[in-house]
């Protein structure tokens, strides 16, 4: 099966930066894109950032679209998040996932497979 394992989450102070990671492995096939997600306690599972493999064209939530940068290594099928500027809201457990389809890539239900998640704590 396709797998996927992210990596880098941690405690970290308000306006400090993380970069997180995302190794695929397995039957992971063509994928055309991999995006992050996060998920807060009590919330639903959002949209945070996107990119397809073929042309890495990116895609960003607004929230987040002037801190952090996803970034794609295909020879190692990496993908990354790179964090700055961390807010205390940011604190969530992120999540990657993989689709083989085009589509809005936004949205998490049209995702194929994904990763365990990897745990951002941000303090005040």
């Amino acid at each position: 099966q396709a797998e996927l394992v992210e990596s880098g989450g941690r405690l970290v102070q308000a306006g400090e930066s993380l970069r997180l990671s995302c190794a695929a492995s397995g039957r992971i096939g063509s994928t055309y894109a991999t995006g992050w997600f996060r998920q807060a306690p009590g919330k639903r599972r959002e949209f945070v950032a996107a990119i397809t493999w073929s042309g890495g064209a990116t895609l960003y939530a607004d929230s987040v679209k002037d801190r952090f940068i996803i970034s794609r290594d295909s020879p190692e099928n990496t993908v990354y998040l790179q964090m700055s500027g961390l807010k205390p809201e940011d604190t969530a457990v992120y999540y990657c996932a993989g689709r083989w389809n085009p589509g809005r890539l936004f949205v998490a239900l049209e995702y194929h497979y994904w990763g365990q998640g990897t745990q951002v704590t941000v303090s005040s």
